[in-house]
């Protein structure tokens, strides 16, 4: 386990979150180390970026179509376009520290020296003021934004109080690290959450089995099982909600064996749920590059053949399926156990 890796073990102690004020703790990437990477400087304030989702970015891994083929169906946009941007926010915490992160770690310690206290109608008006055109997309990211479960309903408010709920999509991702959602939100927020038209949330499952989530995380092998019972959780809640899964691991033994039993363990979740799930490629970022060593070079390869067996699993599933676009497939047991 990495020496910086903070975990956080109760909601209330987290120091991400003021209750009383409605306010979340939420990072400044001004003059961050995570700066550099981006396309376009810095927004709203320092605290915000203007993300570019591409649904083709390696034609080996095939199309990415999270989150714009959701958003546009929310928004009633047909023509799916290869690009769309989204305005993101990150909160300043995360329970891991996987490996490959975009994110430097001490953006992810709740150090409130690289971040600052928010309530959600400043974040929306700053979303709002987005210059020069504002993302249709508003990305609530991290860190991981579960550990603050009542952001996303806060955020379902102010937008709504704001007049742009209806024009906006609002997505968040998260790695399946907390049940926070089901444990600290009153009932009141989880509906508000489950009957707001335009949201979707991703999952991602950081590795295909115990032993690669163990290695991109640095955390227990055994809360690679946790993730599955967190996604079962947001499948009977009805929410529309999809996975990302990545591929990078320490050995590529029995591979195709791993994978098998990887997809046979979404599809316990619900027949479709593979098909909902995109494959994220690792790549390199400037906070990537002091981490490595010989055995997440040795990942980056491994991935590529990890994606292969994915793309076969798929297609003996799946014969019938179209390529491009699967996230549009139904789920068939959001309300089973």
């Amino acid at each position: 386990m990495p020496s910086d890796q903070t975990f956080v073990s109760n909601h209330g102690s987290t120091g991400l979150v003021d209750l009383p004020s409605r306010r979340i703790l939420v990072s400044r990437l001004a003059a961050s180390a995570q700066e550099q990477d981006l396309t376009l400087p810095t927004n709203c304030g320092g605290f915000g970026r203007v993300h570019h989702f591409r649904l083709f970015r390696d034609p080996s891994w095939g199309p990415n179509p999270l989150p714009i083929v959701p958003a546009c169906r929310r928004l009633g946009i047909s023509a799916i376009p290869a690009v769309m941007t989204a305005q993101v926010f990150q909160n300043a915490a995360c329970n891991w520290r996987c490996w490959y992160c975009y994110v430097p770690y001490d953006l992810l310690s709740a150090d409130r020296k690289r971040a600052a206290w928010l309530g959600p109608e400043e974040l929306v008006s700053l979303y709002a003021d987005a210059q020069p055109q504002r993302p249709l997309i508003l990305d609530l990211s991290g860190g991981s934004p579960d550990l603050v479960p009542e952001w996303v309903p806060w955020i379902m408010d102010a937008l709504t109080k704001a007049g742009l709920a209806e024009d906006s999509y609002l997505w968040s991702d998260d790695n399946l690290s907390t049940p926070y959602l089901f444990d600290y939100l009153a009932k009141s927020d989880i509906d508000r959450i489950v009957t707001y038209r335009n949201y979707g949330r991703v999952g991602c499952f950081k590795g295909f089995d115990e032993d690669s989530f163990r290695f991109n995380t640095g955390a227990p092998a055994s809360d690679f099982v946790r993730q599955f019972k967190i996604m079962a959780q947001l499948l009977q809640l009805g929410v529309d909600v999809y996975g990302y899964v990545t591929f990078t691991a320490e050995t590529d033994n029995d591979l195709v064996r791993k994978m098998r039993r990887f997809v046979d363990r979404l599809q316990e979740l619900d027949p479709n749920l593979p098909l909902r799930t995109v494959p994220l490629k690792v790549s390199m970022f400037s906070p990537v590059r002091s981490r490595m060593n010989v055995s997440r070079e040795r990942a980056l390869s491994i991935q590529e053949t990890g994606v292969v067996a994915w793309n076969e699993e798929l297609a003996a599933r799946y014969p019938q399926q179209p390529f491009e676009f699967t996230v549009d497939a139904p789920l068939n047991r959001r309300f089973s156990g």
